[in-house]
């Protein structure tokens, strides 16, 4: 989905609401607990879970389709954002560390770059890897040849969450620090145009203009799925609110959201130091395979 069609379904598309996503009677479950502060939230082509304990935690952890936990590769703490890549490799913002690392099918860690302050990343099926750098109002671009550039920079005030339209042809990030969600344009060379703030999010009463906006996932029929301080915030096609999930305990920091789970129908989010997970209508979109098609006008 282009930021043009993005545009046009603003004013031809219909209402796509939470009725289409959730299943009645189907709550919140445990998926995972004992963290301090799980995070970076990823699925592979399977659905195993993947995710971090960004402040307590030393390893990246798995949990497969059956439920089981285990660490999937040791020493390797202060991860902030995980995915895989088309590439079979999983790729992570070290925030700790100041650098953007890939893991491959052994664990064997091979750094990107460093000196930097990644936040959140998403990786497309050709190879390009887009990361948020909150506190400099930057979105970063790794190439496929390893040449890092600055896509954005100034445009989101706190650039956290980052995902992209099922056909990659359209980058979101939301703001940690206003109430948008902004979209841009993938150009051919992987550079970023036309960005517009179409999503609104909710915000709490005391901070109107501050949604704390952080992670962010896409499914398949290109609703876009955002955790924020009001819950998780729900957008269509078009970038018309569709609805909050609260958050299933409200008393801590929803940070990270993905689909995961058998033919990943599950919609996982961080949570504290808990991992919560709910059976969903649809599922998610996976950005390690072939592109899908533009999503199609909401009905």
């Amino acid at each position: 989905m282009s930021v043009v069609l993005l545009m046009i379904g603003l004013a031809h598309g219909q209402d796509m609401p939470l009725s289409q996503v959730l299943i009645e009677g189907r709550g919140w479950e445990i998926a995972a607990e004992g963290f301090n502060f799980a995070d970076g939230l990823s699925t592979d082509a399977e659905g195993n879970l993947y995710f971090s304990d960004v402040k307590g935690g030393t390893a990246v952890y798995k949990v497969d389709l059956d439920g089981e936990m285990s660490g999937f590769i040791q020493d390797a703490p202060g991860i902030s954002g995980l995915q895989w890549g088309s590439d079979g490799r999983l790729y992570a913002c070290v925030a700790k560390e100041q650098r953007v690392v890939v893991f491959d099918e052994d664990g064997e860690e091979t750094e990107l770059v460093n000196e930097v302050r990644p936040n959140d990343l998403v990786v497309t099926h050709d190879g390009n890897l887009y990361f948020t750098m909150t506190p400099t109002q930057e979105i970063r671009r790794i190439a496929p040849d390893g040449k890092m550039t600055v896509v954005s920079k100034g445009v989101v005030t706190k650039p956290n969450g980052i995902t992209l339209s099922p056909d990659q042809g359209t980058l979101a990030v939301s703001d940690h620090g206003g109430k948008y969600v902004w979209v841009f344009r993938i150009e051919e060379d992987g550079s970023l145009s036309h960005p517009g703030n179409y999503m609104e999010m909710r915000t709490p009463l005391s901070e109107p203009e501050i949604a704390r906006g952080d992670g962010m996932a896409t499914d398949v029929h290109g609703r876009y799925y955002v955790t924020t301080a009001e819950g998780l915030q729900m957008f269509d096609p078009t970038g018309r609110m569709g609805g909050v999930i609260s958050a299933p305990n409200p008393e801590e920091g929803l940070v990270s959201v993905c689909f995961a789970g058998p033919n990943h129908s599950y919609l996982y989010v961080a949570n504290g130091g808990k991992i919560y997970r709910r059976k969903t209508k649809t599922s998610g979109a996976l950005f390690f395979g072939k592109p899908g098609p533009p999503a199609a006008p909401a009905k």
